[in-house]
C-alpha cells in the first residue's frame, strides 16, 4: 500500500434505520481516510433484495450528512469508479465470475435445494458443520455444457484449494492462519444471477481501489476466502481492520427493543449528534491521552488504528449521558435556547416566558434534551404536592418555619413591581440579611411553594422571574394556607 492514496469505503445495505454499529464503522472508515488525506467512498450494497427496505437509502444519506461524514464519491455525487450501487454493477460481477471459471478458480454447481437440504441434514446428524460436498466441482466440460444448454438452474462456486493453508493479516488481530481443508466452496453468484456479499465486496473493493476495509469481526471467518479470491485474480488484498461488535453487556447485543440500537433512537432521546459520534468513537477505540472529549475535526487528528481494541465494546448509557451533558453545557446560551425551546413547549404553553432566564437555569441541569419537559412542568400550573416537601434537615426548614418565612416574604413580593432577575435577587438577599437567616432557609421554602418540587432549574430568584408576579403571589398564598 506504500505510496497509494488511502481510499476507504462505507458499504451499508439499505435494510432500515442506521444501526449504531454501522454508524461506528462509517465513522472509523471516514476517520482513517481523512487522517491520511484520503478519500471516503459511499457504496450501497443492495443485492439482498429480500431485506431491501424502500426509503432506506435516503436514511443512509441523511444519517451520514447529519453527522458530517461527507463522502467524496457515491451514488448521488458520482465519481470515477461507479456505479456505486451494487445492483447497477451486475455486468461487472458476471464478467469476473466468468474469468474465474475460465481460469479454473470457480465452477458451475447444479445441485438443487432438495439435494442440498438432504446433504446438510445428513451432516448435522453426524455432528458435522453443514458444508457443500463439492459434487459438481469436477464435472466435465461436456456435462457442464449439457446442463447449461438444457436450462438447469445453477450457482457459481469458488474453487477453494483442498490442501495447504491461507494466511491473512488483520491490523487488529495480526496474522491468522486457516487450513484450506476447513473452508467451504462458497457461492459467488446465486441462482437468480445476483452476486453474494462475499463475492461482490471483493470485486467492488478492488475495482474501486479501496486500500483499507473496516468491518465487523463476524467477517473474520470469511477473510481467508476473500484473500483466495484476490489471489485468484492476481490482485493485492486491502488492509483489513475487523472491529468487535458493540454489546449491551457481556452476553447481549444492542437491540431495537431496548431503544439503543439505532442512531434515530438517540436523537429522539435528546442526544446531540457530536456527542453521539464522540461516544461511539470510544466504543472499541482508546485515545492515547486522558482526554476523551473530541469533536469530529479533533477525532480526525487523534484517531489511530492502533488504538482499536480486540475486546468487546460494552455500551455504557451512563457514560454516554455524561458525555452528552458535557456537550450541552458547552453550547452557547443562544444555541441551547434554540435546541431546548421545542422541549420546553412540550410541557409549558405560556407565551410570556423569559427563555434566557429559564434556559440559563436549565442548561447546567440537562444531560438529555428530553430531561427538559419534566423540569418545567410546574410553570403553567402548580402541581399538587405534600407539605412534607418543606422539611429539609440540610436547609434547616420544616413546615412551621417555612410558613412563617413565606408569610414574611409575601408583603415584599406583593409590593415589588419589577420582577427582573437582578431586582428580585437584590430584594430577596436584603430580606435574608434583615431576617438573620441563611439563604437556604428562605429560598428553599420559596422554591417548594412556587414549584411544588424540591429540585428545579434555578432557585427562588429565577422561579419568581420565570412565573411572574401574579403567579408568585398566588402560589405563596396557597403554600401558606396548606401549611396552616
Amino acid at each position: 500500500m506504500d505510496g497509494k492514496k488511502i481510499r476507504t469505503r462505507f458499504a451499508p445495505s439499505p435494510t432500515g434505520f442506521m444501526h449504531l454499529g454501522n454508524l461506528r464503522t462509517a465513522l472509523y472508515t471516514y476517520l482513517i481516510a481523512k487522517k491520511n488525506n484520503g478519500d471516503f467512498i459511499l457504496r450501497i450494497e443492495d443485492t439482498d433484495r429480500e431485506r431491501y427496505v424502500d426509503g432506506a437509502v435516503n436514511v443512509i444519506y441523511n444519517s451520514l450528512k447529519q453527522c458530517g461524514l461527507n463522502w467524496d464519491e457515491g451514488p448521488d455525487i458520482g465519481g470515477n469508479y461507479g456505479p456505486y450501487i451494487q445492483s447497477e454493477r451486475m455486468d461487472i460481477y458476471r464478467e469476473h465470475a466468468s474469468k474465474l471459471i475460465k481460469n479454473a478458480k470457480a465452477y458451475y454447481c447444479f445441485c438443487g435445494k432438495d439435494r442440498m437440504d438432504a446433504i446438510h441434514e445428513e451432516q448435522k446428524s453426524k455432528g458435522l458443520t453443514p458444508f457443500y460436498d463439492r459434487h459438481c466441482r469436477n464435472l466435465s466440460d461436456n456435462e457442464v455444457k449439457q446442463k447449461l444448454s438444457s436450462g438447469t438452474p445453477y450457482v457459481i462456486r469458488q474453487k477453494i484449494p483442498t490442501e495447504g493453508r491461507t494466511i491473512f493479516h488483520d491490523e487488529i488481530y495480526g496474522d491468522i492462519t486457516v487450513q484450506n481443508s476447513e473452508l467451504d466452496d462458497q457461492i459467488l453468484i446465486k441462482s437468480d444471477g445476483m452476486p453474494t456479499y462475499n463475492f461482490a465486496n471483493v470485486i467492488d473493493d478492488h475495482t474501486m481501489e479501496i486500500t483499507h476495509v473496516v468491518r465487523g469481526n463476524e467477517y473474520l471467518s470469511s477473510a481467508p476466502k476473500y484473500n483466495l479470491l484476490y489471489e485468484s485474480f492476481g490482485w493485492e488484498a486491502p488492509v483489513y481492520i475487523h472491529v468487535e461488535q458493540i454489546m449491551r453487556d457481556a452476553a447481549h447485543k444492542l437491540s431495537k427493543r431496548d431503544g439503543d440500537a439505532y442512531f434515530d433512537d438517540f436523537i429522539k432521546q435528546g442526544y446531540l449528534i457530536p456527542a453521539i459520534l464522540n461516544y461511539i468513537a470510544l466504543l472499541g477505540w482508546a485515545p492515547k491521552g486522558e482526554n476523551e472529549i473530541f469533536n469530529l475535526d479533533e477525532l480526525k487528528k487523534e484517531f489511530d488504528i492502533s488504538g482499536i481494541s480486540k475486546s468487546p465494546a460494552i455500551f455504557d448509557p451512563i457514560k454516554m449521558r455524561a458525555i452528552n451533558g458535557m456537550y450541552i453545557r458547552a453550547l452557547s446560551l443562544e444555541e441551547f435556547i434554540s435546541r431546548a425551546k421545542p422541549y420546553v413547549r412540550l410541557a409549558c404553553k405560556r407565551e410570556d416566558i423569559d427563555y434566557k432566564i429559564l434556559c440559563a437555569a436549565l442548561q447546567p441541569r440537562t444531560e438529555l434534551l428530553t430531561d427538559i419537559p419534566s423540569q418545567v412542568d410546574f410553570i403553567d400550573e402548580l402541581p399538587e404536592y405534600e407539605t412534607s416537601l418543606f422539611e429539609n434537615k440540610k436547609m434547616k426548614t420544616d413546615t412551621e418555619n417555612s410558613r412563617e418565612i413565606l408569610r414574611q416574604l409575601l408583603p415584599m413580593l406583593e409590593t415589588l413591581d419589577n420582577y427582573q432577575k437582578n431586582i428580585l435577587h437584590d430584594n430577596l438577599m436584603a430580606f435574608v440579611e434583615k431576617s438573620g437567616l441563611k439563604n437556604g432557609q428562605v429560598l428553599f421554602p420559596l422554591r417548594v411553594a412556587l414549584s411544588g418540587k424540591t429540585m428545579t432549574p434555578g432557585g427562588g430568584v429565577e422561579l419568581c422571574a420565570i412565573i411572574g408576579k401574579d403567579e408568585t403571589v398566588r402560589r405563596i398564598k396557597i403554600a401558606i394556607k396548606k401549611l396552616a
